[in-house]
């Protein structure tokens, strides 16, 4: 998995939009100026911060090595995924819409 598919990916969602932030280590994906992704610039497998549901957060980290507690984020709300085949592609999309959804609010509007 590259860099510029994912940031593409997290770039489709509406009104995505990047920022620096924390200075030019991280790219910080956000909507409505809530933050929903970041991506530590230059490390390969690249490694994808998404805010997640506390449950799917704990099931997820039960079933793969890959994903962890957020980095340098609440432990609670954030996951980190390194981006090494597991989850799969299709997953990760998945947890970046999860994330976008629970920053936007829209997820309560599927429930």
């Amino acid at each position: 998995m590259d860099h510029k598919t994912v940031e593409e990916y997290l770039l489709s969602m509406p009104n995505a939009k990047l920022d620096y932030p924390f200075g030019e280590e991280v790219a910080v994906y956000k909507v409505s100026d809530k933050m929903f992704a970041l991506i530590a610039e230059g490390k390969q497998p690249i490694r994808l911060s998404l805010k997640c549901d506390p449950q799917l957060s704990e099931v997820l980290k039960a079933k793969y090595d890959t994903v962890m507690p957020g980095y340098h984020l609440n432990k609670k709300h954030w996951i980190t995924v390194i981006l090494s085949g597991l989850p799969d592609w299709e997953e990760v999309q998945g947890l970046i819409r999860h994330s976008y959804l629970l920053v936007t609010g829209e997820h309560k509007l599927n429930q």
